[in-house]
């Protein structure tokens, strides 16, 4: 009892540790002082009936339409909850929601004069999202069992310290690099252990994972520098920017920081990997040196480091298919597109998280073969 009350005690930690966290960020209940930049809210609605509507069918995007619908929405939450208001909905290319009697619907509101003024924001699409979420982390905890639902707290834990801690933090105006780099290696540290205990392999992993990491934004931060690039040069960059003048957002760190969150998991992925293999190889040839478990596991890394620099290049790739749909339906020429903003971003982001885990295998073998030569035992 008292054994597995002590391997579950971080567990227990982190479990409790989550709700604080939430409760005490900036975050939640207006304890941020953000300045109001728009004076509109938004509230849940319902299409109560469709007045008249003038639609046909777009002629560039299939199975969707194009026009206007005059509404009758009901406010289902919020201030003005229970109010019926007569709303003009415009479908265009880029805003297409088309109501239907009974739908739920997002919702803007923005009072104006007499009578505030109602108008379609989106469809409602979080419970689709929320289901999604659900059915991943049930399908973790059935398949994985307590190492799935501890897989589970680990991955909630990372999601509440991004979004309580490091984006109030990053607002507040700390160090975008600093920050980032104690809060991610924080939570490399406690996902490793949480994943698979205290042992010689969670810590040459996470010697491994922090390392790469590091590396990977220090490049890209150098590489950013010598391309007269920043997190204003980023995707929503802009309007970042001219927080900053409210906030003292340090966007010089922004891409730094963007690399090391994005390429986190798939460094882990690899560190855990490669201490795997080199401790599964000792188990059964104790009588190896340092240097041919050194070398074991860089003969391991070599077949994983391909397969996950790939998978973080597509990852980026992915992320910027309609630029390079652009590029190629404009016929820009290479000179052109290789020296725009977003595709440098995307490359730089790319190849950096990929040079971070190319180191992340030496580092990672160099450490474990080291532990695995000292004489005094640990429980592996």
């Amino acid at each position: 009892m008292l054994s597995k009350l002590k391997n579950n005690s971080l567990l227990i930690v982190v479990l409790c540790l989550i709700p604080v966290i939430i409760y005490f960020s900036p975050v939640v209940g207006g304890k941020n002082n953000v300045p109001k930049y728009f004076d509109q809210v938004f509230e849940k609605g319902r299409v109560v009936s469709i007045i008249e509507e003038d639609l046909e069918q777009d002629e560039i995007v299939p199975n969707q339409m194009s026009g206007k619908q005059v509404l009758e929405i009901e406010v289902m939450s919020g201030k003005y909850k229970g109010n019926v208001y007569e709303s003009t909905n415009l479908l265009t290319l880029n805003h297409n929601v088309l109501a239907k009697k009974g739908m739920n619907i997002v919702i803007g509101i923005r009072e104006d004069g007499e009578e505030p003024q109602v108008w379609v924001y989106s469809y409602r699409r979080e419970t689709i999202v929320y289901w999604v979420m659900a059915v991943f982390l049930v399908l973790l905890v059935i398949l994985g069992g307590m190492k799935g639902f501890r897989s589970a707290i680990s991955l909630l834990f990372t999601g509440v310290v991004i979004l309580f801690i490091l984006i109030p933090q990053l607002f507040s105006g700390k160090s975008a690099i600093a920050t980032t780099i104690v809060l991610m290696s924080l939570t490399v540290v406690i996902s490793f252990i949480l994943i698979s205990e205290w042992s010689k392999k969670t810590l040459s992993a996470i010697i491994g994972t922090i390392g790469g990491i590091i590396i990977a934004g220090i490049v890209s931060y150098i590489v950013g520098q010598l391309t007269h690039l920043s997190g204003v040069n980023m995707e929503q960059g802009e309007e970042i920017a001219y927080m900053a003048q409210d906030y003292g957002i340090d966007i010089a760190g922004l891409m730094f920081a963007a690399i090391l969150i994005s390429s986190i998991g798939a460094v882990m992925d690899v560190a855990m990997s490669i201490s795997s293999s080199i401790c599964e190889i000792h188990a059964h040839r104790p009588d190896l040196s340092k240097k041919a478990l050194f070398i074991s596991g860089m003969n391991v890394g070599k077949d994983i480091m391909g397969t996950m620099s790939n998978t973080l290049i597509l990852a980026f790739a992915g992320g910027s298919l309609t630029t390079m749909m652009l590029i190629y339906g404009y016929q820009l020429q290479p000179l052109q597109f290789l020296n725009l903003q977003e595709i440098a971003i995307e490359m730089i982001q790319g190849f950096a998280g990929s040079i971070g885990i190319v180191l992340t295998v030496p580092l990672t073998a160099l450490a474990m073969s080291r532990m695995l030569s000292i004489k005094k035992e640990v429980k592996e």
